[in-house]
């Protein structure tokens, strides 16, 4: 293993995640991107980017407002505006931001209604900045936008185009501290799938398992837990991405995605498990889940591209949809980083005609799926990828080479029962005997 893995704490003895270091690599990646571009200033609504170019975040109670927003122009530092009382705790504690920090609101995705003025208002304040640089006849870039706040900035002359690009680009290689704070992002859940394995058992519900977790990652430090999908039993298949109150039981399939973030960074971290023991059939899927998967993995060098991986994964038709489109993110990458969903998207549906170069610095998660033959269970499984000069680390630890079983042991009076068996055993030499002895004994006819 060539990523470490440091404390929680920061220390004076051992050189750890340099945060300075990763505000200013952040930032210099989006400059130079711009610098190049044909734009005259970025601005960004997206908390995501906000935090990318402004090392700012006010918690993810906002994260779908559209409301804070950042304006990068050309050869010149971010300016910020956010909720009054935010605004000056960054003037305060951010010395990176100062008397950039400002206070500004938009429309709180429709909240503030139009003749309130907050569009306009947020269209005066882009304006005037980009006047006093002299470029407020270039294009400007911008990721995402609520309409009237685009409609306004058009009115006061400005053009605009598309800026998510820019910055999806800025973000698909990490810098060295993104990847340490992936890495411990992961370690985080590798802690939180142990004490999940050992909870549980028959009984437990799905919406008990998300509380789990959910208890594990913030203990540890985690700043949000975006999702914890909780699929088990006849809900596997079809995967139904959304966890509810259903009781494990004894035989059930169950997989689990854990996706949280750790100072912005998250994870999309898939395992599966049976409770107690597990069918053939669902043996066999896990098997095939996993050579699917372990096939993508091998293929992950620079130099190669995400054709080639989505090239090992089975056609739509081969495990029961009717195209690529209807089984889309069941085999399936994607990169990952302050965001769960980043560049390069890895699958058979775009990758084909759009293949990307894998690059060191990407860091991706690669994602299979397989439909057991019984119609119902299923296997999901899921690994967190960084790509090396020379090849890759997997940084996703939690055991998943075999199918685990989870939940206690069952002995009976001839020892441990096995945990590859069917919930409905075939009827034995003995029974079958009994059966026809009956018949006819009790002159019964017995059909097949």
């Amino acid at each position: 293993m060539a990523l470490k893995t440091y404390g929680t704490m920061a220390v004076d003895w051992e050189n750890r995640v340099d945060l300075d270091r990763l505000r200013r690599e952040r930032l210099q990646k989006a400059k130079d991107l711009l610098r190049k571009s044909g734009m005259g200033a970025l601005l960004c609504f997206d908390m995501n980017n906000v935090r990318y170019l402004t090392a700012t975040h006010i918690g993810t109670w906002a994260q779908d407002k559209a409301n804070r927003f950042t304006l990068l122009p050309q050869n010149d530092e971010p300016i910020l505006w956010d909720f009054g009382s935010a605004a000056k705790h960054h003037q305060l504690n951010c010395p990176w931001l100062g008397e950039r920090s400002r206070a500004g609101i938009s429309m709180l995705r429709g909240a503030m209604t139009p003749e309130m003025g907050r569009a306009e208002d947020v269209a005066k304040k882009i304006r005037i900045e980009l006047e006093v640089r002299g470029l407020h006849k270039e294009p400007l870039g911008i990721d995402i936008i609520e309409l009237p706040v685009l409609f306004a900035l058009q009115r006061e002359g400005i053009k605009v185009v598309d800026g998510q690009q820019l910055m999806s680009e800025a973000r698909v290689i990490k810098t060295q501290d993104e990847i340490s704070l992936l890495n411990h992002s992961a370690m985080m859940v590798d802690a939180a799938y142990d004490e999940l394995y050992r909870a549980m058992k028959p009984g437990l519900r799905e919406n008990e398992a998300v509380g789990l977790v959910s208890k594990v990652l913030y203990d540890l430090g985690s700043e949000y837990v975006e999702a914890v999908n909780a699929i088990s039993g006849e809900r596997c298949n079809p995967h139904p991405h959304v966890f509810s109150d259903r009781v494990l039981r004894p035989g059930d399939p169950v997989y689990y995605d854990i996706l949280h973030s750790y100072m912005g960074y998250r994870t999309c971290y898939y395992r599966c498990f049976t409770v107690g023991y597990a069918s053939h059939a669902m043996v066999d899927a896990y098997k095939r889940c996993r050579d699917y998967l372990d096939a993508a993995i091998e293929l992950v060098r620079p130099g190669r591209t995400t054709a080639e991986i989505a090239a090992v994964w089975p056609k739509a038709e081969e495990f029961g949809f009717p195209n690529e489109e209807a089984c889309f993110a069941l085999q399936y990458g994607h990169g990952i980083g302050l965001a769960i969903w980043e560049k390069p998207v890895i699958s058979r549906l775009v990758s084909f005609d759009h293949p990307v170069t894998i690059e060191p610095g990407m860091v991706f998660a690669l994602e299979t799926f397989w439909p057991s033959t019984d119609g119902w269970s299923a296997a999901r499984i899921e690994e967190e990828i960084v790509v090396t000069p020379t090849g890759h680390e997997v940084i996703t630890r939690f055991p998943a080479e075999e199918l685990l079983v989870a939940g206690a042991h069952y002995f009976t009076v001839n020892g441990p029962l096995p945990t590859t068996r069917e919930s409905e055993a075939p009827p034995s030499s003995r029974v079958l005997d009994m059966i026809e002895a009956s018949a006819k004994t009790e002159r019964v006819g017995v059909s097949d």
